[in-house]
């Protein structure tokens, strides 16, 4: 509930406290005192957006604090669990306004949007002012007030859990499908492409490999006759091979090495010079051996390499590890094609079970709705002649419709105001005050089945008057047994039930126009329902209707 209510610096308002009652709260006050002003800064708390222009003095920000007491409401301890907010024994809400227009948010003392704000608001406050009743006539406000006294939001929640999920798979299957059409229009050319690939049937640094190769055969003639005249020179020399002369010069010396120290290290570097010219007369000899001119193997490569030199160009890459990539990606966009059907059939036999499940779980719905109908129809109407209004009927009505987010329901209140057995549409045949007394009646059933520990009523007797105005008053008096109830009145008939009694007025301070507040004591009270009965000078009756209204 909410125990007090902080405002500095709001319209007229140059700073108030108020402390509430947990049950029947009442305010009142001339037309024009601040009222309504008192309602716009509450709603600033509960996440409504901020209007530099209800700034009092533009020197120094606005602020608007309410302090709630939560109890072991867990909707709202889950709330602050899942958003990291401190979970104390008192629940704090702020609004700050700046000069500047920037508007900040907290709740106990960190930072919060507004989002955040009007979320968890909405599990502490509901906030019902004057046009507010134009919500009788929208469709998902009836809707709400019926699941609401049916109570059924776990299979609504599983409901719209499975109506998201076949609404998901639908769009997947569009998806799929999209995707098929346009594979099924390419695939004819891919497969062209990956044939012209498959057919070359490269294999890794193919194209590279063979341009080496061809390199080497068309030069076969010269690397053999340069290879042919190295072992020549090396080995074969008609006059003295190399190798041999080495030889020869390594005995001259050997003779010799006794006679000086570095000779023998001449003598072996000539031995390792004649054994590694050996070799490479051997090996030139084996490579000579391997070399050879092949016309048809030439012929062979330059076909291979000229279709591969008209592939790369023709997919823009330069090697063949790049055309091997694109036949790779090729192949799996053409086993995709072949791929998506079943993947459309699985999610079509999905879908399926989807919407099979959600038309279930709406039937449910429905059948709980149409078991709440009656039920609500009966007390509603049992309320109306409560509040003045013996010749009313509500009427709902339930058609089914396409399944949506919240079933497969139509759901419409229909309104009789004089027994003449034509129902219609709620806004086009009620009055003002009709429609605040039948907004009553229907938020007293649907508070007895939503736990919300504050309701507040911004001049909801609009329109009425006499008796009507004190069944209004007990209806509220009975709302406050098991809540807080905050209501602004003209009627003296509701200010006589309430726990505590409020006034609002205005005074002047310094060449100023102020608004304030005030918690009335028993004479006050009396005085001021005796006013509101019969003007500014009581008489002794009106004190003395004052009193009984009171008691």
């Amino acid at each position: 509930m909410l125990n007090k209510l902080h405002i500095q610096n709001y319209a007229i308002i140059d700073e108030i406290e108020i402390n509430f009652s947990s049950a029947l709260n009442i305010i009142t006050g001339e037309t024009g005192a601040g009222k309504s002003i008192l309602m716009g800064a509450l709603s600033l708390i509960l996440g409504e957006r901020a209007d530099t222009s209800a700034l009092l003095n533009n020197n120094k920000k606005c602020f608007i604090e309410g302090c709630f007491t939560v109890q072991n409401k867990k909707e709202v301890k889950s709330f602050l669990a899942a958003n990291d907010f401190d979970d104390n024994q008192e629940l704090v809400l702020r609004r700050e306004i700046a000069a500047s227009g920037k508007s900040r948010a907290f709740i106990n003392d960190t930072p919060t949007t507004l989002q955040q704000l009007k979320q968890l608001a909405s599990l502490l406050v509901d906030l019902h002012q004057q046009f507010d009743t134009l919500e009788l006539g929208n469709s998902n406000f009836q809707r709400e007030v019926v699941d609401a006294l049916a109570n059924h939001f776990t299979t609504l929640n599983n409901y719209q859990t499975v109506f998201y999920q076949w609404q998901e798979s639908i769009k997947i299957i569009a998806a799929l499908t999209e995707q098929k059409n346009n594979f099924n229009k390419e695939a004819d050319y891919n497969k062209f492409l990956l044939n012209e690939l498959d057919e070359l049937h490269l294999k890794e640094n193919e194209l590279e490999d063979l341009e080496n190769e061809l390199q080497l055969l068309s030069n076969s003639e010269g690397i053999k006759n340069a290879l042919n005249k190295v072992y020549y020179e090396l080995k074969e020399n008609a006059a003295t091979p190399i190798v041999t002369t080495l030889k020869q010069l390594t005995q001259q010396l050997q003779s010799y090495s006794n006679y000086h120290k570095d000779l023998q290290t001449i003598i072996d570097r000539l031995n390792s010079a004649q054994i590694e010219l050996q070799d490479i007369a051997q090996e030139t000899e084996n490579i000579n051996n391997h070399i050879g001119f092949d016309e048809k193997r030439i012929e062979i490569i330059n076909e291979k390499l000229s279709i591969g030199y008209k592939l790369l160009k023709k997919h823009g890459v330069k090697t063949t590890a790049e055309l091997l990539e694109i036949q790779k990606k090729i192949g799996t966009k053409l086993q995709a094609v072949l791929e998506i059907d079943d993947n459309i059939l699985a999610k079509e036999k999905e879908a399926t079970e989807l919407l099979n499940k959600a038309e279930k779980l709406a039937s449910t719905l429905s059948q709980e709705r149409k078991k709440q109908i009656s039920v609500i129809e009966e007390k509603v109407n049992t309320l109306l002649t409560q509040v003045g209004m013996p010749n009313a009927k509500l009427k709902i009505t339930l058609e089914n419709i396409a399944l949506n987010n919240f079933g497969k329901d139509q759901i419409e209140f229909l309104f009789d105001a004089n027994k003449s057995n034509r129902f219609e549409a709620i806004n086009k045949v009620a009055s003002g005050g009709e429609l605040s007394r039948l907004m009553l009646c229907i938020k007293s059933l649907v508070a007895q089945s939503i736990d919300l520990p504050t309701m507040i009523f911004d001049e909801i007797d609009t329109g009425i008057s006499g008796e009507a105005a004190k069944q209004v008053g007990i209806i509220m008096q009975q709302l406050a047994s098991k809540r807080q109830i905050i209501c602004i009145t003209h009627q003296p008939q509701i200010a006589g039930k309430a726990n505590a009694h409020f006034f609002v007025y205005k005074e002047i301070i310094n060449d100023a126009v102020k608004t304030n507040i005030r918690l009335l004591n028993n004479d006050e009270r009396i005085v001021t329902i005796a006013k509101m009965l019969s003007g500014e000078k009581p008489s002794v009756a009106a004190l003395e209707s004052a009193k009984e209204m009171m008691n």
